[in-house]
Protein backbone atom coordinates (compact mmCIF):
# COMPACT_ATOMS: atom_id res chain seq x y z
CA UNK A 1 0.00 0.00 0.00
CA UNK A 2 1.55 3.58 -0.77
CA UNK A 3 1.13 6.76 0.47
CA UNK A 4 -1.21 9.22 -2.03
CA UNK A 5 0.68 12.04 -3.40
CA UNK A 6 0.28 15.17 -1.24
CA UNK A 7 2.67 17.30 -3.94
CA UNK A 8 -0.31 17.01 -6.80
CA UNK A 9 -1.65 20.60 -7.26
CA UNK A 10 -4.61 21.45 -5.91
CA UNK A 11 -7.00 20.80 -9.22
CA UNK A 12 -5.52 17.77 -9.61
CA UNK A 13 -6.33 16.67 -6.35
CA UNK A 14 -10.05 17.43 -6.85
CA UNK A 15 -10.33 15.52 -9.95
CA UNK A 16 -8.96 12.70 -7.87
CA UNK A 17 -11.94 13.25 -5.06
CA UNK A 18 -14.42 13.62 -7.63
CA UNK A 19 -13.24 9.60 -9.02
CA UNK A 20 -12.95 8.81 -5.64
CA UNK A 21 -16.29 10.13 -4.64
CA UNK A 22 -18.26 8.75 -7.98
CA UNK A 23 -16.86 5.31 -7.19
CA UNK A 24 -18.16 5.34 -3.30
CA UNK A 25 -21.27 6.13 -4.14
CA UNK A 26 -21.87 4.03 -6.59
CA UNK A 27 -24.25 0.81 -5.90
CA UNK A 28 -22.13 -1.13 -8.47
CA UNK A 29 -18.23 -1.49 -9.31
CA UNK A 30 -18.20 0.88 -11.94
CA UNK A 31 -15.56 0.60 -15.15
CA UNK A 32 -13.03 3.18 -16.32
CA UNK A 33 -15.51 3.88 -19.17
CA UNK A 34 -18.06 4.76 -16.80
CA UNK A 35 -16.27 6.99 -14.89
CA UNK A 36 -15.14 9.01 -18.14
CA UNK A 37 -18.26 9.57 -19.43
CA UNK A 38 -19.94 10.46 -16.19
CA UNK A 39 -17.33 13.01 -14.75
CA UNK A 40 -16.30 14.01 -18.42
CA UNK A 41 -12.42 13.18 -18.03
CA UNK A 42 -10.20 11.79 -20.60
CA UNK A 43 -9.70 7.93 -20.02
CA UNK A 44 -5.98 7.87 -19.57
CA UNK A 45 -6.65 10.75 -16.96
CA UNK A 46 -8.86 8.17 -15.14
CA UNK A 47 -6.77 5.53 -15.54
CA UNK A 48 -3.64 7.35 -14.45
CA UNK A 49 -6.19 8.10 -10.88
CA UNK A 50 -7.70 5.12 -10.58
CA UNK A 51 -4.17 3.59 -10.87
CA UNK A 52 -2.84 5.81 -7.89
CA UNK A 53 -6.29 4.66 -5.62
CA UNK A 54 -5.24 1.21 -6.34
CA UNK A 55 -2.05 1.74 -5.04
CA UNK A 56 -3.04 3.41 -2.18
CA UNK A 57 -5.71 0.24 -0.87
CA UNK A 58 -8.85 2.71 -1.50
CA UNK A 59 -10.66 0.96 -4.07
CA UNK A 60 -10.24 -2.61 -5.22
CA UNK A 61 -11.46 -4.54 -8.60
CA UNK A 62 -14.82 -5.45 -8.03
CA UNK A 63 -17.07 -7.85 -10.02
CA UNK A 64 -16.20 -8.33 -13.87
CA UNK A 65 -18.85 -6.21 -15.41
CA UNK A 66 -21.41 -7.86 -18.25
CA UNK A 67 -19.79 -7.82 -21.58
CA UNK A 68 -21.80 -6.32 -24.75
CA UNK A 69 -19.63 -8.35 -27.06
CA UNK A 70 -15.95 -7.88 -26.50
CA UNK A 71 -13.66 -8.28 -23.69
CA UNK A 72 -15.71 -7.13 -20.27
CA UNK A 73 -14.65 -4.30 -18.47
CA UNK A 74 -13.33 -4.52 -14.83
CA UNK A 75 -15.45 -2.44 -12.34
CA UNK A 76 -13.84 -0.96 -9.92
CA UNK A 77 -15.14 -0.30 -5.93
CA UNK A 78 -14.35 0.77 -2.62
CA UNK A 79 -12.39 -1.04 0.05
CA UNK A 80 -14.64 -0.85 2.98
CA UNK A 81 -12.14 -1.92 5.31
CA UNK A 82 -9.16 0.53 4.41
CA UNK A 83 -10.95 2.41 7.84
CA UNK A 84 -12.91 2.51 10.71
CA UNK A 85 -15.25 4.91 12.69
CA UNK A 86 -16.69 4.04 16.00
CA UNK A 87 -19.89 6.16 17.16
CA UNK A 88 -20.51 6.24 20.96
CA UNK A 89 -24.02 7.07 22.50
CA UNK A 90 -24.45 8.34 26.35
CA UNK A 91 -27.37 8.47 27.93
CA UNK A 92 -28.64 8.22 31.42
CA UNK A 93 -28.25 4.30 31.71
CA UNK A 94 -25.98 2.99 28.93
CA UNK A 95 -23.70 3.43 26.69
CA UNK A 96 -24.09 2.72 23.00
CA UNK A 97 -21.29 1.94 20.65
CA UNK A 98 -20.75 0.87 16.83
CA UNK A 99 -18.17 0.14 14.83
CA UNK A 100 -18.46 1.12 11.11
CA UNK A 101 -16.87 0.75 7.85
CA UNK A 102 -15.87 2.96 5.50
CA UNK A 103 -19.37 2.30 3.28
CA UNK A 104 -21.06 3.13 6.68
CA UNK A 105 -21.95 -0.94 7.37
CA UNK A 106 -22.30 -1.84 10.78
CA UNK A 107 -19.24 -4.10 11.48
CA UNK A 108 -19.97 -4.60 15.50
CA UNK A 109 -22.61 -3.02 18.37
CA UNK A 110 -22.60 -3.45 22.01
CA UNK A 111 -24.62 -1.98 24.74
CA UNK A 112 -23.16 -1.39 28.39
CA UNK A 113 -25.03 -0.20 31.39
CA UNK A 114 -24.36 2.21 33.30
CA UNK A 115 -24.93 3.00 36.96
CA UNK A 116 -24.65 6.74 36.43
CA UNK A 117 -23.10 9.13 33.33
CA UNK A 118 -23.13 12.82 36.04
CA UNK A 119 -19.92 13.47 33.26
CA UNK A 120 -17.45 13.48 35.62
CA UNK A 121 -15.68 10.16 34.30
CA UNK A 122 -17.55 10.11 31.24
CA UNK A 123 -14.74 9.83 29.41
CA UNK A 124 -12.74 7.47 31.51
CA UNK A 125 -15.84 5.18 30.89
CA UNK A 126 -15.45 5.37 27.13
CA UNK A 127 -12.01 4.41 26.93
CA UNK A 128 -12.07 1.17 29.30
CA UNK A 129 -14.99 0.22 27.44
CA UNK A 130 -14.09 1.30 23.75
CA UNK A 131 -10.68 -0.89 24.42
CA UNK A 132 -12.75 -3.99 25.25
CA UNK A 133 -14.80 -2.93 22.12
CA UNK A 134 -12.20 -2.75 19.49
CA UNK A 135 -9.88 -5.84 21.22
CA UNK A 136 -13.43 -8.38 20.85
CA UNK A 137 -13.60 -7.39 17.24
CA UNK A 138 -10.04 -7.62 16.19
CA UNK A 139 -10.32 -4.04 15.04
CA UNK A 140 -6.74 -2.77 13.99
CA UNK A 141 -6.34 0.74 16.35
CA UNK A 142 -4.05 2.08 13.17
CA UNK A 143 -7.23 1.70 10.91
CA UNK A 144 -9.17 3.99 13.13
CA UNK A 145 -10.34 6.97 11.94
CA UNK A 146 -11.95 8.04 15.21
CA UNK A 147 -14.42 7.90 17.72
CA UNK A 148 -17.90 10.24 17.93
CA UNK A 149 -19.74 10.04 20.95
CA UNK A 150 -23.14 11.92 21.05
CA UNK A 151 -24.87 13.42 24.17
CA UNK A 152 -29.04 14.28 24.83
CA UNK A 153 -27.84 18.41 25.40
CA UNK A 154 -26.81 21.43 24.14
CA UNK A 155 -23.65 21.12 22.34
CA UNK A 156 -21.50 24.66 22.49
CA UNK A 157 -18.47 23.61 20.21
CA UNK A 158 -16.62 27.49 20.35
CA UNK A 159 -17.20 27.14 24.05
CA UNK A 160 -16.16 23.37 23.85
CA UNK A 161 -18.53 22.29 26.76
CA UNK A 162 -22.46 20.92 27.38
CA UNK A 163 -23.68 23.65 27.98
CA UNK A 164 -26.94 21.48 29.56
CA UNK A 165 -28.24 18.10 29.62
CA UNK A 166 -31.78 17.86 30.91
CA UNK A 167 -31.91 13.87 30.98
CA UNK A 168 -28.08 13.52 31.86
CA UNK A 169 -28.54 16.26 34.61
CA UNK A 170 -25.51 17.59 33.42
CA UNK A 171 -24.60 21.42 32.96
CA UNK A 172 -21.25 23.04 31.76
CA UNK A 173 -19.53 19.93 31.40
CA UNK A 174 -16.26 20.00 29.14
CA UNK A 175 -15.96 18.63 26.19
CA UNK A 176 -11.86 18.37 26.58
CA UNK A 177 -12.68 16.42 30.13
CA UNK A 178 -14.55 13.91 27.67
CA UNK A 179 -11.82 13.63 24.90
CA UNK A 180 -8.71 13.49 26.85
CA UNK A 181 -8.63 9.66 27.95
CA UNK A 182 -9.91 8.45 24.63
CA UNK A 183 -6.26 7.88 22.33
CA UNK A 184 -7.90 8.73 19.47
CA UNK A 185 -9.66 11.70 17.57
CA UNK A 186 -13.00 12.50 19.33
CA UNK A 187 -16.11 14.41 17.84
CA UNK A 188 -18.65 15.20 20.30
CA UNK A 189 -22.10 16.31 18.90
CA UNK A 190 -25.82 16.42 20.20
CA UNK A 191 -27.24 12.80 19.64
CA UNK A 192 -30.68 14.19 17.76
CA UNK A 193 -27.71 16.39 15.43
CA UNK A 194 -26.21 13.22 14.74
CA UNK A 195 -29.66 10.92 14.04
CA UNK A 196 -30.90 13.17 11.60
CA UNK A 197 -27.36 13.17 10.04
CA UNK A 198 -27.30 9.78 9.30
CA UNK A 199 -31.25 9.58 8.20
CA UNK A 200 -29.87 12.23 5.51
CA UNK A 201 -27.04 10.33 4.20
CA UNK A 202 -29.97 7.26 4.39
CA UNK A 203 -31.21 9.06 1.36
CA UNK A 204 -31.47 8.88 -1.98
CA UNK A 205 -29.57 11.89 -4.24
CA UNK A 206 -32.93 12.71 -5.05
CA UNK A 207 -34.30 12.87 -1.73
CA UNK A 208 -31.63 14.68 0.25
CA UNK A 209 -32.31 18.08 -1.84
CA UNK A 210 -36.00 17.87 -0.37
CA UNK A 211 -36.26 19.42 3.24
CA UNK A 212 -37.21 17.91 6.40
CA UNK A 213 -37.26 17.74 10.08
CA UNK A 214 -36.33 14.56 12.15
CA UNK A 215 -38.13 13.97 15.53
CA UNK A 216 -35.74 11.83 18.09
CA UNK A 217 -37.32 9.74 20.61
CA UNK A 218 -35.97 8.44 23.44
CA UNK A 219 -35.17 9.53 26.88
CA UNK A 220 -35.26 13.06 25.56
CA UNK A 221 -36.83 14.14 22.66
CA UNK A 222 -34.69 16.49 20.00
CA UNK A 223 -34.57 16.58 16.44
CA UNK A 224 -32.56 18.43 13.60
CA UNK A 225 -33.56 20.74 10.55
CA UNK A 226 -32.63 20.00 6.73
CA UNK A 227 -32.61 22.48 4.40
CA UNK A 228 -31.82 22.48 0.62
CA UNK A 229 -30.06 19.35 1.64
CA UNK A 230 -28.22 20.89 4.29
CA UNK A 231 -28.52 21.22 8.16
CA UNK A 232 -29.67 23.95 9.29
CA UNK A 233 -28.02 24.75 12.95
CA UNK A 234 -29.74 28.23 13.97
CA UNK A 235 -27.83 31.15 15.49
CA UNK A 236 -26.66 29.74 18.77
CA UNK A 237 -26.47 26.06 16.82
CA UNK A 238 -29.79 24.87 19.57
CA UNK A 239 -32.07 24.34 16.58
CA UNK A 240 -33.77 20.94 16.63
CA UNK A 241 -34.86 21.52 20.59
CA UNK A 242 -38.41 19.95 19.65
CA UNK A 243 -38.55 18.40 22.73
CA UNK A 244 -38.83 21.71 24.51
CA UNK A 245 -41.58 23.00 22.61
CA UNK A 246 -44.47 24.04 24.95
CA UNK A 247 -47.58 22.26 24.08
CA UNK A 248 -49.68 22.50 27.48
CA UNK A 249 -49.07 25.21 29.35
CA UNK A 250 -48.41 24.95 33.58
CA UNK A 251 -48.41 21.16 32.59
CA UNK A 252 -45.71 18.38 33.55
CA UNK A 253 -42.94 18.99 34.89
CA UNK A 254 -40.12 18.66 31.92
CA UNK A 255 -36.21 17.83 32.95
CA UNK A 256 -35.40 21.19 31.95
CA UNK A 257 -37.04 22.65 34.43
CA UNK A 258 -40.43 24.33 32.49
CA UNK A 259 -43.58 22.71 33.01
CA UNK A 260 -45.57 21.46 30.06
CA UNK A 261 -43.20 20.48 27.21
CA UNK A 262 -43.37 17.75 24.46
CA UNK A 263 -40.04 15.88 26.40
CA UNK A 264 -42.32 15.73 29.51
CA UNK A 265 -45.35 13.92 27.73
CA UNK A 266 -44.12 11.81 25.21
CA UNK A 267 -40.14 10.21 26.15
CA UNK A 268 -39.37 6.76 27.11
CA UNK A 269 -39.29 8.34 30.99
CA UNK A 270 -43.16 8.33 30.36
CA UNK A 271 -42.87 4.20 30.97
CA UNK A 272 -39.45 3.92 32.31
CA UNK A 273 -38.75 6.22 35.08
CA UNK A 274 -42.25 6.83 36.08
CA UNK A 275 -43.46 2.99 35.78
CA UNK A 276 -40.06 1.61 36.99
CA UNK A 277 -40.64 -0.54 33.90
CA UNK A 278 -38.51 -0.93 30.17
CA UNK A 279 -40.02 0.67 27.26
CA UNK A 280 -40.45 -3.16 25.97
CA UNK A 281 -41.97 -4.08 28.55
CA UNK A 282 -44.28 -1.32 28.72
CA UNK A 283 -45.47 -2.17 25.00
CA UNK A 284 -45.61 -5.80 25.70
CA UNK A 285 -48.46 -4.57 28.42
CA UNK A 286 -50.07 -2.72 25.97
CA UNK A 287 -50.37 -5.67 23.41
CA UNK A 288 -51.66 -8.29 26.45
CA UNK A 289 -54.44 -6.07 26.98
CA UNK A 290 -53.49 -3.62 30.04
CA UNK A 291 -56.00 -0.83 30.36
CA UNK A 292 -53.51 1.42 32.14
CA UNK A 293 -50.96 1.10 29.50
CA UNK A 294 -53.11 1.71 26.48
CA UNK A 295 -54.38 4.57 28.10
CA UNK A 296 -51.06 5.90 28.85
CA UNK A 297 -50.23 4.72 25.09
CA UNK A 298 -53.60 6.96 24.13
CA UNK A 299 -52.06 10.45 25.90
CA UNK A 300 -48.51 9.57 24.28
CA UNK A 301 -49.91 9.62 21.13
CA UNK A 302 -52.68 12.39 21.26
CA UNK A 303 -49.59 14.85 22.73
CA UNK A 304 -47.19 13.52 20.03
CA UNK A 305 -49.82 14.44 16.91
CA UNK A 306 -49.42 17.81 18.40
CA UNK A 307 -45.77 17.99 18.33
CA UNK A 308 -45.90 16.81 15.06
CA UNK A 309 -48.61 18.75 13.50
CA UNK A 310 -46.63 21.96 15.02
CA UNK A 311 -43.50 20.77 13.21
CA UNK A 312 -45.81 20.61 9.95
CA UNK A 313 -47.25 23.73 10.68
CA UNK A 314 -43.86 25.13 11.26
CA UNK A 315 -41.73 23.84 8.48
CA UNK A 316 -44.48 22.29 5.58
CA UNK A 317 -41.73 19.93 4.70
CA UNK A 318 -41.24 15.55 5.80
CA UNK A 319 -41.35 14.80 9.59
CA UNK A 320 -39.16 11.68 10.19
CA UNK A 321 -39.12 9.64 13.48
CA UNK A 322 -36.09 8.44 14.79
CA UNK A 323 -35.22 7.43 18.20
CA UNK A 324 -35.65 3.81 19.85
CA UNK A 325 -39.15 4.91 20.56
CA UNK A 326 -40.25 5.86 17.20
CA UNK A 327 -39.47 1.56 16.85
CA UNK A 328 -41.66 0.53 19.23
CA UNK A 329 -44.68 3.06 18.26
CA UNK A 330 -44.50 1.97 14.72
CA UNK A 331 -46.85 -0.23 14.67
CA UNK A 332 -49.46 2.45 15.58
CA UNK A 333 -48.12 4.91 13.10
CA UNK A 334 -51.41 4.73 11.30
CA UNK A 335 -53.16 5.27 14.13
CA UNK A 336 -50.61 8.41 14.88
CA UNK A 337 -50.97 9.93 11.02
CA UNK A 338 -55.22 9.88 11.61
CA UNK A 339 -54.30 11.94 15.19
CA UNK A 340 -51.97 14.24 13.09
CA UNK A 341 -54.32 14.68 9.92
CA UNK A 342 -57.47 15.60 12.62
CA UNK A 343 -55.05 18.16 13.57
CA UNK A 344 -53.92 20.13 9.95
CA UNK A 345 -55.53 22.91 9.30
CA UNK A 346 -54.72 23.03 5.74
CA UNK A 347 -55.56 19.12 4.76
CA UNK A 348 -56.48 15.29 6.32
CA UNK A 349 -53.54 13.81 5.01
CA UNK A 350 -50.49 12.92 7.03
CA UNK A 351 -48.31 10.80 4.90
CA UNK A 352 -45.45 13.08 4.94
CA UNK A 353 -45.06 11.59 8.12
CA UNK A 354 -42.51 8.54 7.72
CA UNK A 355 -40.41 6.11 9.81
CA UNK A 356 -36.07 6.97 9.80
CA UNK A 357 -34.52 3.66 8.41
CA UNK A 358 -32.21 3.51 11.58
CA UNK A 359 -34.47 4.06 14.67
CA UNK A 360 -31.74 2.59 17.33
CA UNK A 361 -28.67 3.57 15.99
CA UNK A 362 -28.87 7.44 13.66
CA UNK A 363 -27.14 9.28 16.34
CA UNK A 364 -24.42 6.30 16.32
CA UNK A 365 -23.75 6.18 12.93
CA UNK A 366 -23.90 9.94 12.10
CA UNK A 367 -21.56 10.86 14.68
CA UNK A 368 -19.47 8.07 13.30
CA UNK A 369 -20.18 9.80 9.47
CA UNK A 370 -18.50 12.85 10.71
CA UNK A 371 -14.36 10.85 10.80
CA UNK A 372 -15.52 8.91 7.16
CA UNK A 373 -16.59 12.52 5.61
CA UNK A 374 -13.28 13.74 6.62
CA UNK A 375 -11.76 11.12 5.37
CA UNK A 376 -13.17 10.97 1.81
CA UNK A 377 -12.47 14.98 1.54
CA UNK A 378 -9.23 14.51 2.41
CA UNK A 379 -7.98 12.14 -0.69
Amino acid sequence: MEELKSTITERRRNTRNKMFRYIYDSEKPVSKQQIAGALGYSLPTVHQNIAELLAAGLIRPGEVQKSTGGRPAVGYTVDEKIRYSVGIAVSASQLRMIITDIKQNEIAFKRIDLESADGSDTGEQIAGELDKFLAENSIDSGRLLGVGVTFPGVIDQERDSIVLSPTLGMKDISLSAVRKPIPFPVFIENDSTSGGAAEWLGLTQKEREEDFVYLFLENGIGGAVFINGKPYLGSCGRSGEFGHMCIVPGGRQCNCGKKGCLEAYCSAFRFTRDLGITAEQFFEGVRAGSEDYAALLDEILDYLAIGINNLRMAFDCNVILGGFVSRLIEPYLPDLRKRVAARNTFGDCAEYLKPGKYPTKAGMMGVAWHFTEQFINEI
